[in-house]
């Protein structure tokens, strides 16, 4: 099957409320605390540029995901590498018009090239409040996209799929919060760690699809914020 079979298939899975794989949704299940609808965009595609190092056979080389680096100056989450996306707001017709909404305001893609898969249930972030519903989609028509508001972003930019699944980039990321640790599968990429909410949801997802590449769950990095 090919990366789009597979991701079309996932969806199908979701809705047809099929036992989960991954141990990682428990760990974002959605509680009363959590009351804030959003969305997020998980775009995969096929790289029109460089691609992953060929001499793994992990995933195919030129498959992708978008991502972006939050500003450094924001109140939340500054700096953390995540999917474009954001709140759900009144006007939005429904979770995915936020999710592609949130991803042209951040990211300038045209939204004409998406082809929306389907949803995956919401997950909790109770620390900050939301019910995040993830969009899956796949890029038929990949546009040029960069960062539209520096407020907001660092920087935007696509990941070879490949590189996420390597081992020699996989690292469980660990953080010492008010006399307890946390920890979070967790990827480096490109100098940055994708962590925290992004990290388990790729990381999820990846298991969910089989492609999971077993990998050194003890080597750890230690966040400082």
């Amino acid at each position: 099957m090919s990366a789009l079979e597979d991701l079309a298939g996932l969806v199908t899975r979701f809705e047809l409320g099929e036992d989960h794989v991954s141990s990682h949704w428990a760990q974002l299940a959605v509680s009363p605390e959590t009351t804030r609808p959003a969305a997020v965009l998980m775009l995969f595609g096929m790289l029109d540029g460089a691609s992953a190092d060929p001499r793994r056979a992990i995933a195919p080389t030129d498959l992708d995901v978008l991502l972006l680096e939050r500003a450094h100056t924001l109140g939340e989450h500054p700096g953390q590498v995540a999917f474009p996306g954001g709140s759900v707001d009144p006007g939005d017709e429904s979770v995915v018009h936020a999710a592609l909404r949130e991803a042209v305001e951040e990211t300038g893609l045209d939204a004409s090239g998406v082809r929306v898969l389907g949803v995956i249930p919401e997950l909790g972030l109770v620390r900050s409040n939301f019910r995040v519903t993830p969009v899956l989609a796949w890029w038929d028509s990949p546009s040029p996209v960069r960062v539209v508001d520096y407020a907001e972003s660092a920087q935007v930019f696509r990941v070879p799929v490949r590189d996420l699944l390597d081992p020699a980039n996989r690292v469980t990321a660990t953080i010492s919060r008010f006399g307890r640790t946390f920890s979070s599968p967790a990827f480096t990429i490109n100098g940055l760690l994708v962590w925290g909410f992004t990290g388990m949801v790729l990381s999820g997802l990846f298991e969910e699809l089989g492609w999971t590449v077993p990998w050194d769950k003890d080597r750890t990095h230690e966040i400082s914020l």
